[in-house]
């Protein structure tokens, strides 16, 4: 998904941050392309966590990974 439809509402900053997090939730579960749902609710999830305080990188994919660790 790109994120740059959402220019408009985020920086360009913003924006690479959203798109690597996504690009990188995406490779973890293994959403192929054709996934077209289950990747626009992921791209929801992601822009939904990020407009929560989840700003960081790191945070950002912690608060959203299904491969979370004990000491994150």
């Amino acid at each position: 998904m790109a994120f740059s439809k959402y220019s408009s509402v985020f920086t360009s900053t913003d924006l690479d941050l959203l798109q690597k997090v996504f690009d990188q939730l995406c490779q973890e579960r293994r959403l192929a392309l054709e996934d077209r749902d289950q990747r626009e609710r992921l791209a929801c999830q992601v822009i939904e966590a990020f407009e929560n305080g989840f700003t960081d990188e790191t945070e950002l994919w912690q608060a959203l990974s299904k491969r979370r660790t004990a000491s994150a």
